[in-house]
């Protein structure tokens, strides 16, 4: 199974997405919307833009 993103509510009512593993683990969680529709296009841009994403290590 490969993995997923999944758009929920949270408790306060706002829309979220996470990434999920193709083994059910979570991976990523978002940050709070307004709009189911901005969730919608965090995902698009998450899909959009992490191909090509570098590792910067601060450690």
């Amino acid at each position: 199974m490969s993995g997923k993103f999944e758009v929920f509510s949270d408790k306060a009512g706002k829309y979220r997405f996470r990434l999920k593993a193709g083994n059910g683990e979570i991976i990523a969680v978002s940050e709070a919307y307004n709009a189911k529709a901005s969730a919608l296009n965090g995902i698009d841009s998450v899909k959009k833009n992490a191909p090509g994403a570098v590792t910067d290590d601060l450690t």
